[in-house]
């Protein structure tokens, strides 16, 4: 026994010689968040995978942390593909015509809890959906039982809806692209329509994914969210998190995944990552964008936590049109140089891109997912493992810890 705020004791060793000894000892280390994800990998879409999802997200619970209130989580979530089959039951239901898969897309919405400032706030997207080309077919309210959360979490609680987009003739890349630009656009006049206190965000806006997250612990996920306990919700694949906030307040926008990854670790250079990336806007250019490139300025929004700044790098380098594995090995670039074994094209392309872009360097174990193709990574030092199966049955699973299921 004795004082914790002492950062030593003095032990005599085996001679009995006194020593100063450090209380830190690695066999008590622990990693923070909980992330993970898991596909099949023929790409067959099944309810099987959303509800392994939340299992993992359930045995990942010690990953995360809670409040005062016992009750309120540090946030846990779920990116998934387009649940097309239950979105198609719920249009028939609101009288929505959706347009064939990949060609509407679907915006998640955090709104505030007042009515006028919802209207306000709907009405803005609205007028923003309008003035980019696209055509907002209807909302949904998403069912949700806050009864299930704590009370800080049930305190701040948005109005989750989502809203139903027609891409006209745009279509799969381009529909996203234009989906992509919509987005950074409503998130820049959020805040002159929702008043103080108030929430006004979007997890996600897609023609190929769809986040379910909030302020809340893994288990209260599917409870919260009645649609993910729906056999309608099929998907091939599926990224989750579960959060232990190291350098920003919980809140439920930062609950992750985000829109393309979810990240377990920290990102120790993110002030000269943002500082960098301010300092290239200007100059940005794109032929997929075009003028849109104005549009999504600022890249990195404010207030967001390293895993959300990069995860707004990502997507625009994933929807500037460079393939998502490619964007992330810019983006997080293992160990390379002459001293280390690799071929010469790999140097090559690592000695590329260093001119390019700087690495976002730290102890980081990323899943991440645009729709069509799921993955993960490590920083180049592996501080934060990751471990993975694959089954002779074409299904794969990777997490921050091996057992998140039991595989036989």
């Amino acid at each position: 026994s004795g004082n914790y705020q002492r950062r030593s004791v003095e032990m005599a060793d085996e001679q009995g010689v006194m020593q100063t000894y450090g209380l830190y000892d690695p066999r008590y280390e622990h990693d923070a968040c909980g992330v993970g994800f898991l596909a099949n990998i023929s790409g067959k879409p099944s309810h099987a995978i959303v509800e392994q999802g939340i299992e993992i997200l359930k045995n990942l619970l010690h990953r995360g942390a809670i409040g005062a209130d016992r009750n309120t989580g540090d946030g846990a979530g779920i990116l998934f593909q387009i649940p097309d089959k239950l979105f198609r039951k719920e249009g028939d239901r609101l009288r929505i015509r959706l347009p064939s898969p990949g060609a509407y897309g679907v915006a998640m919405a955090f709104l505030p809890r007042s009515s006028e400032a919802r209207r306000n706030c709907q009405a803005a997207m609205e007028q923003t959906v309008k003035q980019e080309g696209l055509t907002l077919l209807g909302w949904r309210e998403v069912p949700t039982d806050g009864s299930v959360l704590g009370e800080k979490a049930r305190g701040e609680q948005p109005v989750v809806m989502q809203g139903f987009l027609a891409g006209g003739k745009l279509a799969g890349d381009a529909l996203e692209r234009k989906l992509y630009v919509l987005r950074k656009q409503i998130q820049k006049i959020a805040r002159d329509f929702a008043g103080p206190g108030d929430r006004f965000y979007l997890p996600s806006l897609s023609c190929r994914t769809i986040v379910y997250k909030g302020l809340m612990m893994a288990t209260q996920v599917p409870g919260f969210y009645p649609d993910l306990c729906d056999p309608d919700v099929e998907t091939a694949a599926a990224v989750v998190h579960q959060r232990y906030s190291t350098n920003t307040f919980p809140s439920w926008e930062l609950a992750q995944p985000f829109r393309y990854l979810a990240h377990n670790g920290e990102i120790n250079t993110l002030r000269g990552n943002i500082n960098w990336m301010r300092a290239r806007e200007q100059n940005l250019q794109s032929d997929l964008l075009g003028g849109d490139i104005r549009k999504i300025i600022p890249v990195i929004e404010e207030g967001g936590s390293d895993s959300a700044c990069l995860d707004n790098t990502l997507e625009l380098l994933v929807n500037g049109g460079r393939p998502l594995p490619h964007a992330m090995m810019m983006l997080i670039p293992q160990a390379w140089g002459v001293k280390y074994p690799m071929g010469p094209d790999l140097r090559g392309f690592f000695e590329y891109h260093a001119g390019l872009m700087e690495p976002w360097d730290g102890p980081a174990a990323v899943a991440f997912m645009d729709g069509r193709h799921i993955g993960a990574m490590l920083d180049r030092n592996g501080l934060r493992p990751g471990r993975y199966t694959v089954t002779k049955d074409g299904f794969i699973v990777f997490a921050s810890e091996a057992g998140v299921l039991d595989i036989p």
